[in-house]
């Protein structure tokens, strides 16, 4: 059995890579500096992760949805982090909204706490809070800012060290999508958010009827199904798709794909065309080493980079 891969980048497209550079190393900047890798300009955080920028002539799409949905940093005082970010001019904090009246915040621990499980309240959950006395934590929890080209960033506390953390995704399936990393890319578990058990041939899971808070749409988000898995230490979370259509090829979008890192590409291309993945590029020159490009569960692009 093959080693799982690393976590090798974060693929971004964008209309002026120096300019999204400078915005990432300006809102986390004792954990980032400016790098080059393979040719393309890139972002190097704590941990060996980078981001890749390719320039694009026009601003790339945002729409329609596809698998790869926003990316995170780990922070060490969510708070502190949202006041840091609010003072600076060109910044955009993204509201939460709450689900009570079209009320909003910028940091999850200042609504009502999660409920059975899950990162948000129902409607009907949110009332039982409030009936209950049930009250904000106000320490740690999640928010997001926006990120240049349409990215959607998130920064989530109370954390011991600051760091690139995440990716989190949409997937048609979740648990179909788990199954898929494990038997294709030997990806690792995350205890508490993977599922340990799932029958193969009956991992369809069908998404719950209520929506739920706080959430960056007015009318909440789905939260289950759910899963995940991780590469290094970079997690890929994801839900359940937010529409009824299937999940748009990723590549052409602002995050156009994922890269994971492995020692021996001939033979991961040898598993993978053996399982039947789809190959959506093979064998090419990336830098001064080698690359391919497989499409995952939901149409996310994900290369695989050869690091000996």
């Amino acid at each position: 059995m093959l080693a799982a891969p690393g976590f090798h980048h974060l693929h971004l497209n964008t209309v002026d890579p120096e300019a999204a550079i400078a915005f990432y190393l300006r809102r986390f900047p004792d954990t980032t500096a400016r790098t080059t890798w393979g040719g393309s300009p890139a972002v190097r955080a704590v941990t060996n992760v980078l981001i890749l920028f390719t320039q694009v002539e026009a601003p790339p799409p945002t729409a329609p949805q596809t698998a790869l949905w926003h990316f995170g940093w780990h922070v060490t005082d969510t708070h502190q982090t949202m006041r840091r970010l609010h003072a600076q001019d060109e910044v955009t904090l993204l509201p939460l909204y709450t689900g009570d009246g079209g009320g909003s915040v910028h940091v999850s621990s200042d609504t009502w706490p999660g409920a059975n499980g899950l990162l948000g309240r129902s409607l009907p959950e949110i009332a039982e809070a409030k009936a209950t006395g049930v009250q904000p934590v106000r320490s740690g929890g999640f928010g997001y800012i926006a990120g240049p080209d349409g990215a959607i960033v998130e920064y989530a506390g109370n954390q011991p060290v600051e760091r690139f953390n995440h990716v989190h995704m949409y997937q048609d399936d979740p648990h179909c999508a788990q199954l898929w990393y494990q038997t294709h890319l030997n990806a690792p578990l995350i205890e508490g958010r993977s599922i340990t058990s799932i029958p193969a041939d009956d991992c369809v899971v069908p998404r719950a009827v209520d929506r739920t808070f706080p959430a960056l749409e007015p009318q909440g988000m789905y939260r289950a199904p759910s899963s995940a898995v991780e590469f290094d230490d970079v997690a890929f979370y994801w839900y359940v798709r937010p529409g009824d259509e299937p999940l748009a090829p990723s590549q052409g979008h602002v995050s156009d794909h994922v890269a994971l890192s492995v020692e021996d590409l001939d033979a991961w291309r040898e598993k993978l065309r053996g399982e039947g993945v789809t190959l959506l590029h093979d064998t090419y020159a990336l830098g001064d080493t080698r690359a391919l490009m497989i499409e995952g569960p939901s149409r996310e692009a994900i290369e695989l980079v050869e690091v000996r």
